[in-house]
C-alpha cells in the first residue's frame, strides 16, 4: 500500500509585512529553506527576512492544495489577514476548490 502525502497550504510574513504563499507536504523544512536566504527557498523571499510563519494548514491531496493556494494568492492583503484570524475561511476556500474543475492555472 502507497502512502499518500499530506499537503500543506502555508503563509509567511516578510519584514516589510508582505505574506507570501506557498504549498509543501513539510511545512518546517521549507520554511527552513526559505530563511536560510539561498538554495531551495524562494526567490521572492530572500533578502526580505526575519521571516515569520504566520499559517499553515493540512489540506490533503496536491491538486487541492495547489487550487487552494491560486484562491489565497488572489486575495488582497487585508483577506489574507482575516483568513490568518480566521479558521473557517480556509475551511470554505477549500469546499470551493473541491467543488472546482479544470485548469490548475493561477491566475494571480
Amino acid at each position: 500500500m502507497v502512502t499518500q502525502r499530506v499537503w500543506n497550504v502555508y503563509l509567511v510574513r516578510c519584514r516589510d509585512g508582505a505574506l507570501y504563499t506557498g504549498i509543501t507536504t513539510d511545512v518546517s523544512r521549507r520554511f527552513a529553506q526559505h530563511q536560510q536566504n539561498e538554495g531551495k527557498g524562494a526567490k521572492y523571499l530572500r533578502g526580505k527576512g526575519p521571516l515569520q510563519l504566520v499559517f499553515k494548514r493540512k489540506i490533503g491531496r496536491r491538486s487541492l492544495a495547489l487550487r487552494v493556494e491560486c484562491k489565497i494568492k488572489s486575495l488582497s492583503k487585508g483577506q489574507k489577514e482575516e483568513l490568518i484570524e480566521q479558521d473557517d475561511m480556509i475551511m470554505h476556500m477549500v469546499v470551493q476548490a473541491k467543488e472546482e474543475s479544470g485548469s490548475l492555472a493561477c491566475r494571480a
